[in-house]
């Protein structure tokens, strides 16, 4: 019977622990990021007594997709459950500040104790005075005491009224001390608390099962969706002569609830949200319904214009060539990633981060483009053949040209041509000039027909020292209608697209040369309808 009631106590006090929750902190190891997401890889060192357990992570995202938690534990050790949760709250979680703010706590609950007692002190203090004061006049209210009495009386009332009322005074004055310590240790303990890093309110919580007690260590894998990165270039040359440095580099934004602090971090172009069931295509149906009415824009002037922004700001043309040495590119089947060995910070503001990914030098073959219809400007174009080995993603990109900041631009690799054309700026050294000739344009009426001449001189000079070559675009209207007929009448040895109406020239112009081409069509339509985009 003994033995039953022990081994009942046994299994008793072994539920009671086994029911108590162990806490632990996650420690970051690595990030991978993606363009929507990241996948964070945490470890966590608990000792566990025999039997079932239930262990409280603290220090995980606020955020997780639980669908994705996956728990790496030793093989003497079983998880039963996991289960994630920002509102775990336990009379057994214990206060894990550091050991500094741990002090500083101390010492404020023991002068807090200390004000108590002076607290104490005062109002018994002051409850004896009052009584003194209520007694004062006892010597009018009994006519039996005689003058030596009184004067007796008179005495010990001033000595104990004084002695009462210096014991207040340095009541006061230890209570202020105190008060002056108090602040002191409440602004330490401020300035302490804020050095702390950041914690998040998600928690982690595992049912887990044992044979034996020992300290293990356990690996946390999941995915959260408040942390994204993007592409960004430096693009760099010195002349129409040197290859292009491309500093190739990634922001960083994460708003996951806890900083990562030297974390490996592994860029991918994946998509682990994206949707992975290959689409099916079913019976396709024509029905009759009501025609569609759209605003009107003109396409005509649309002619693939390059825009970029400049601001003439001077900027370092020195590239950091070693940054290159920390990153591996994996080139997978589908997609890219970038495996930086240098440890990072990345703090939980929704800031982002400048990471510097890989160094390249790009062979590039200068040209300038200009469409004088759109832009009266020339710009300078840098044009990279084999584009595709650089594992270039679409971008933004900073222009530095010969120790400048001219301005943006984007690159955008999802293309089919075997030539990337990176935009280098603007170059005021090149004037263009479109101007239409009014003596050989005009209009006529021919029986129920209009019909309309436009010729325009395209006039180029070569400002510049140097020699140049250009790739130089104009166009002349595509009738869509039977009604409308246009016949190119110059096309000033253009190259005609007659599908699209382009003319395109290559031209090349020495230092201060000075060329002028000729355009001339001729549009014949109904003389009562009206061409609103002529």
């Amino acid at each position: 019977m003994k033995k039953i009631f022990s081994l009942l106590i046994v299994l008793v006090s072994a539920i009671a622990f086994a029911q108590k929750p162990i806490f632990t902190s996650a420690k970051i190891k690595s990030a991978t990021v993606y363009s929507n997401s990241a996948e964070l890889l945490q470890s966590a060192s608990v000792t566990l007594p025999s039997g079932t357990s239930e262990i409280v992570i603290k220090n995980v995202a606020d955020y997780v997709n639980e669908n994705t938690i996956q728990i790496g534990a030793p093989a003497n050790v079983t998880v039963l459950s996991v289960q994630f949760t920002r509102n775990f709250i336990s009379e057994y979680e214990i206060d894990e500040s550091n050991p500094m703010i741990k002090r500083v706590r101390d010492s404020i609950a023991i002068i807090e104790k200390e004000m108590g007692k002076i607290a104490n002190e005062k109002v018994s203090y002051a409850k004896t005075i009052d009584l003194l004061d209520k007694n004062q006049n006892v010597a009018g209210q009994n006519s039996g005491l005689n003058v030596t009495e009184l004067m007796k009386l008179v005495d010990y009332y001033r000595a104990k009224r004084n002695e009462l009322s210096n014991l207040v005074d340095v009541l006061y004055e230890k209570e202020n001390k105190l008060k002056d310590k108090l602040s002191k240790l409440n602004s330490k303990l401020e300035l302490n608390t804020q050095k702390q890093e950041k914690t998040s309110q998600g928690k982690l919580v595992l049912q887990v099962m044992t044979d034996a007690a020992s300290s293990v260590n356990l690996d946390i894998n999941y995915l959260t969706n408040n942390a994204s990165w993007s592409p960004f270039y430096d693009l760099r040359a010195d002349n129409i002569n040197s290859p292009i440095n491309l500093m190739y580099k990634a922001k960083v934004v994460q708003n996951t609830g806890i900083d990562w602090k030297k974390v490996k971090l592994t860029l991918s172009s994946g998509n682990p949200n994206q949707n992975n069931t290959a689409p099916i295509l079913q019976a396709w149906f024509l029905r009759f319904g009501y025609p569609r009415t759209y605003g009107y824009t003109n396409d005509d002037t649309k002619m693939n214009e390059v825009v970029v922004t400049a601001y003439g700001i001077k900027k370092d043309s020195a590239p950091q060539s070693s940054i290159s040495n920390y990153t591996t590119i994996n080139e997978n089947q589908l997609n890219i990633s970038f495996d930086i060995d240098i440890p990072y910070d990345i703090l939980s503001n929704g800031k982002a981060h400048s990471v510097a990914l890989k160094d390249l030098k790009l062979p590039a073959t200068y040209k300038y483009y200009a469409v004088p219809k759109a832009e009266k400007e020339a710009f300078l174009l840098a044009e990279i053949s084999e584009y595709s080995k650089f594992n270039l993603l679409p971008g933004e990109a900073n222009i530095i040209f010969e120790g400048m900041y001219v301005g943006k631009t984007m690159i955008n690799p999802n293309q089919t041509s075997d030539t990337l054309n990176l935009s280098m700026g603007r170059d005021k050294k090149i004037a263009i000039k479109r101007e239409k000739i009014a003596d050989k344009s005009g209009t006529k009426f021919l029986s129920g027909y209009k019909e309309q001449t436009f010729t325009y001189d395209i006039t180029i000079k070569n400002n510049k020292k140097e020699a140049i070559e250009m790739l130089l675009k104009d166009q002349y209207p595509i009738s869509t209608d039977k009604e409308i007929t246009i016949e190119l009448l110059d096309n000033g040895k253009a190259k005609v697209n007659p599908e699209t109406g382009i003319l395109t020239w290559d031209v090349k112009l020495g230092a201060g040369e000075t060329k002028k081409y000729r355009i001339s069509y001729k549009i014949k339509y109904p003389k009562d309808k009206f061409i609103d985009n002529l």
